[in-house]
């Protein structure tokens, strides 16, 4: 079926969409879920979660992220974001680089709405020349 996403993606989609069913999105009334998968293979989900503190909010990513980083996980080997938006739902600058922080520039990140996955790009593509732990010897 066109838009599906590959078995391989199957269950990352099917936890975004699950955790994205749950956000709390009654600011913008956009739901997003985000699931990654760590260097054990594990899934770890979030939604995004609105403040009426506009910039108190958190998004879908840095759910998922805290998720596999209190899980025991430390590395993403592949993140999907699932929105409902008229363009790609993309990571926000900000989740870019939380991205970052537990993840190589190859690292596949994919975007996707409710009928499947529209695009893939690696981290490099979504945040070139990018500043990470290794900058600061880490």
């Amino acid at each position: 079926m066109p838009g599906s996403p590959p078995l391989d993606l199957a269950a990352l989609f099917d936890a975004a969409a699950a955790a994205r069913a749950r956000a709390h999105a009654p600011y913008s009334r956009f739901a997003v879920g985000a699931a990654l998968r760590d260097e054990h293979g594990a899934i770890h989900a979030g939604c995004n979660v609105e403040n009426a503190a506009y910039p108190v909010g958190t998004c879908a990513e840095a759910g998922a992220i805290a998720a596999m980083i209190l899980a025991g996980g430390r590395r993403i080997r592949e993140i999907l974001v699932l929105g409902d938006g008229s363009g790609l739902v993309t990571p926000c600058g900000a989740c870019r680089q939380r991205i970052r922080e537990f993840a190589a520039p190859e690292t596949p990140i994919h975007a996707a709405g409710p009928g499947g996955v529209a695009e893939s790009f690696t981290l490099a593509a979504l945040l070139p020349a990018s500043f990470g732990p290794e900058t600061l010897g880490g």
